[in-house]
């Protein structure tokens, strides 16, 4: 993962296999309503998981369970 500051805005670089967790995880963590302390979170994490639903084509693989499982072993450490 690498991040920069560009003009008001912050980047971060994601591998496919990080974009994919935090995908997941995201998704998972919008269904509970009860986490969010304010709307503004609820907005950002929303915004965040549509961000990654455009780039990660793996969430309509036949087999992502697999898929997740591997990515998810490449990013342990």
């Amino acid at each position: 993962m690498e991040s920069r500051k560009e003009n008001r805005g912050i980047s971060i670089t994601l591998s496919s296999e990080e974009a994919l967790v935090l995908l997941d995880w995201v998704t998972r963590f919008n269904e509970d309503e009860n986490t969010f302390q304010d709307q503004a979170e609820e907005r950002i994490l929303f915004d965040l998981e549509s961000a990654l639903e455009e780039k990660v084509s793996e969430t309509f693989s036949d087999d992502y369970i697999a898929v997740l499982q591997r990515a998810r072993e490449k990013v342990r450490d």
